[in-house]
């Protein structure tokens, strides 16, 4: 008989709870992490991080779903990487999204309630306020009072946050007196000297006494009562100047007076699609924008069909094993990529000069006429379409090189067989299976070009200007640069809030742009199968 095993009592339910317990620790896990997030973002939410504060949120959400959702599993492991990468991607865009619609920038960096607390310190001294002479007194540690004498004669102790006292020798740390009445030392403080005294910037920022009595030094030899010259009135949303009793109200986070008078700083305010609606329909920015935009799809589309198609056209020449001498040349047509390109620019930059540069020197010399490459709108463009080809050719060489090493010889053969001619074998063939290759690095030369901003900048600075337009405007300006020109060249100050919405504006330009152009890269790869 074959042995019997023993039976062993189970308690009801034990395997249950033993599968159970590791979702149950997970469980946990995720509670008391998700309930330290909820509370930094209460933090953020509360100190006015809203961009930061999204982004943690969705991070957030997105890791519980990774860990909770069982088909998931796979991923749970590229988790941290996963969180830092969307918390460097999200956070970024979601700052820029919500800089948009606001109308941060130059005077407008901190939020109302930290403007109206600046704006609340100035001070004025009214009618029956009263001036005293002042002599300062310091501790080790940076503490400060003051020694206040009156018209009448009488010396008064200030010190901030207390009551103002009128004291004898021997209270409040007074020692004694001299000839002027004022107290030669002060228990705990040193007394500093007039000069001391008056090139102390701290000096002047504090308040002496209690909030309905204050002193504040106002110049090195006078001391007086002084009164908030803006009081905030929550009901107007305005800032009432209580001297002369003119009202400043909110106008898009500065508060304006009557005749236009501005009180500074400003202070950070939502204006929704304002910088957006700006962009497209004022009227003083519409006429250059038509031929920006023109000029900056020109460009991006003509470096990028002449740049592949000189680089293509070397490539070939160098796919032909016979070649002449063609590591040595090959070598000199890689040099411009080997130097970096903010040297290059200076370098062509120096070439054209029209007075001192070798190109144009060597065209009067020749023909008596040279290019006017800074002055005329259309050389301009040729110059820095050249330039950009000189800078870019080399790198569509190389990955063209590469691209046609790996094509087999196999379909040529069979191309010959069936008849095809040298040009329809490059049509046929040689195109689209080098497009498969090289149609995403296409497509990120075509956004690079497309917002190119050191060529323009470095070598013209958009030059030359547009006539007539009330905005800074260059003919070869694209635009990324008429952005920087309009947010921070601007008579207005840096407008980070408008240059925002107009990068997300081009963001949104180049993101249609090169979808379409993936789709016709999958097109390619249709192609490159049946080939």
């Amino acid at each position: 008989m074959a042995a019997t095993q023993p039976l062993i009592p189970q308690t009801a339910g034990e395997p249950g709870i033993k599968a159970l317990l590791p979702k149950l620790v997970r469980f946990s896990l995720i509670v008391a992490i998700d309930a330290a997030v909820i509370w930094f973002l209460s933090r953020l939410f509360f100190l006015g991080y809203y961009p930061f504060a999204a982004a943690v949120l969705i991070i957030t959400l997105f890791a519980n779903f990774i860990i909770l959702k069982q088909q998931a599993y796979p991923i749970r492991w590229m988790l941290i990487g996963l969180v830092l990468m969307s918390l460097f991607t999200i956070y970024p865009i979601l700052f820029t999204v919500w800089v948009s619609t606001t109308n941060y920038g130059e005077g407008h960096l901190i939020t109302q309630e930290q403007a109206i607390l600046q704006i609340e310190q100035q001070t004025y001294l009214p009618e029956d306020g009263k001036a005293y002479d002042w002599t300062a007194y310091k501790s080790p540690d940076g503490e400060y009072v003051l020694w206040l004498v009156d018209e009448d004669g009488t010396g008064f102790l200030a010190k901030p946050g207390k009551l103002i006292t009128e004291p004898q020798v021997g209270e409040e740390g007074i020692q004694e007196f001299d000839e002027n009445g004022i107290p030669t030392s002060i228990e705990g403080y040193q007394r500093l000297n007039t000069l001391m005294a008056a090139t102390d910037k701290n000096l002047p920022n504090i308040l002496f006494g209690e909030e309905d009595k204050t002193i504040q030094v106002r110049s090195p030899q006078e001391a007086a009562e002084l009164l908030p010259l803006y009081v905030y009135d929550p009901a107007q949303d305005a800032m009432i100047n209580q001297e002369t009793g003119a009202v400043f109200k909110n106008i898009r986070g500065t508060f304006s007076g009557p005749n236009g008078e501005q009180l500074r700083p400003g202070f950070i305010e939502t204006v929704g699609a304002g910088n957006f609606a700006e962009f497209f329909l004022s009227p003083a920015l519409r006429g250059p924008l038509i031929r920006i935009v023109l000029w900056n799809f020109s460009f991006a589309i003509l470096s990028l069909i002449l740049n592949f198609g000189l680089g293509l056209l070397i490539a070939i020449m160098f796919n032909e094993p016979n070649f002449p001498f063609k590591k040595i040349i090959r070598s000199f047509l890689i040099l411009p990529y080997t130097v970096p390109a903010l040297l290059t620019i200076l370098i062509w930059r120096g070439m054209l000069n029209p007075e001192l540069g070798v190109i144009d020197r060597l065209l009067e010399n020749l023909f008596g006429w040279a290019p006017p490459w800074f002055t005329d709108q259309w050389w301009a463009k040729v110059a820095i379409i050249l330039i950009n080809l000189w800078l870019s050719y080399p790198y569509f060489m190389l990955i063209a090189s590469g691209a046609l090493q790996s094509i087999s010889e196999d379909y040529y053969a069979a191309a010959q067989v069936d008849g095809a001619s040298p040009w329809q074998q490059f049509w046929l063939i040689t195109m689209p299976l080098l497009l498969v290759a090289v149609g995403p690095l296409l497509i990120a030369s075509f956004v690079f070009n497309f917002n190119n901003f050191n060529l323009i900048y470095i070598f013209n600075a958009g030059g030359p200007p547009m006539s007539g337009t009330p905005t800074p405007a260059g003919h070869t300006d694209i635009l990324i640069s008429y952005v920087y020109n309009l947010a921070f060249s601007g008579s207005s100050g840096i407008n980070y809030g408008f240059a925002a919405a107009i990068t997300i504006i081009i963001f949104l330009i180049v993101g249609i742009i090169t979808l379409l152009q993936f789709r016709y890269t999958n097109m390619w790869e249709e192609v490159s199968e049946n080939v």
